[in-house]
């Protein structure tokens, strides 16, 4: 049974940082392409970044330049280091394992609980 369990979310004041992690269990973890999502509610899932199992990495435009996926695979592990967060930042974030189909990636149901930033102006 696939388990994905974040952890890193709090409120921070707008300008600062955050780390969040995800944690997987239950799945061959190096081969996986991670995503994260966020979403706020009355909104639908927002994708905004992912690492793949070769390290590369993708970023939604609104984020990029500020944030920065990475993982390890030894501690089953996949970060986002958020950086100069903005108010609409706020969200709840998600971790993902994605899956691959015709060259684009998509969503998959295996999801985490997700943790809370909270960004103030």
């Amino acid at each position: 049974q696939v388990q994905l369990v974040e952890s890193g979310g709090g409120l921070v004041q707008a300008g600062g940082s955050l780390r969040l992690s995800c944690k997987v269990s239950g799945s061959i973890f190096s081969i996986n392409t991670m995503g994260w999502y966020r979403q706020v509610p009355g909104n639908e899932r927002e994708w905004v970044a992912r690492v793949t199992s070769g390290n590369r990495t993708d970023y939604a435009d609104s984020v990029k330049g500020r944030f920065t996926a990475s993982r390890d695979n030894i501690k089953r592990t996949v970060y986002l280091d958020m950086n100069d967060l903005r108010p609409g930042d706020t969200a709840v974030y998600y971790c993902n394992i994605e899956r691959g189909f015709s060259g684009r990636w998509y969503s998959s149901n295996d999801w985490g609980q997700g943790t809370q930033v909270t960004v103030s102006s």
